[in-house]
């Protein structure tokens, strides 16, 4: 077995969406400090999509949200970080959860809020922002990142 062989990260983004809003999170003391982003995070070892995506909705913003609840809308293949990682992200709606929203991570997220889903911030990771547009125009699969145009 080859012990060089390469290795492809994984990450999931939920997309929270109440009537036409969807939370963004305002990242601080992290990559993309100063832009709003989704709920996220990478899977831990041993970990699966749905437990990851379980997990990160506690941690960060203090719900619990059932397999049942969330659908995998988006799935990217992306090089937005040019320094030999590659990612695959899944992104998944949720329309369901239980407590309420709050921000878990204040040493990380200045703050959660609720946007118009077409009326988003400007001030947005970019591969967030084209994430959502795939996710809105039914796009399943796509790869960002590759031609250095993003």
């Amino acid at each position: 077995m080859n012990e060089d062989r390469f290795k492809l990260l994984a990450s999931v983004h939920i997309l929270f969406l109440k009537d036409d809003n969807i939370l963004l999170s305002l990242r601080k003391n992290i990559s993309s400090a100063g832009l709003y982003g989704l709920v996220a995070g990478h899977l831990n070892g041993g970990e699966t999509v749905t437990s990851a995506m379980l997990r990160e909705a506690k941690e960060e913003v203090g719900v619990d949200i059932l397999p049942e609840d969330i659908e995998i809308k988006t799935v990217c293949h992306s090089n937005v970080e040019k320094n030999d990682k590659e990612f695959i992200q899944f992104y998944v709606v949720c329309k369901k959860w239980d407590g309420e929203l709050i921000n878990n991570e204040p040493d990380k997220c200045e703050e959660i809020k609720f946007f118009p889903i077409n009326n988003l911030p400007d001030n947005m990771v970019p591969y967030i922002r084209d994430a959502i547009g795939k996710v809105l125009s039914g796009t399943t699969y796509y790869e960002y990142g590759w031609n250095g145009k993003e």
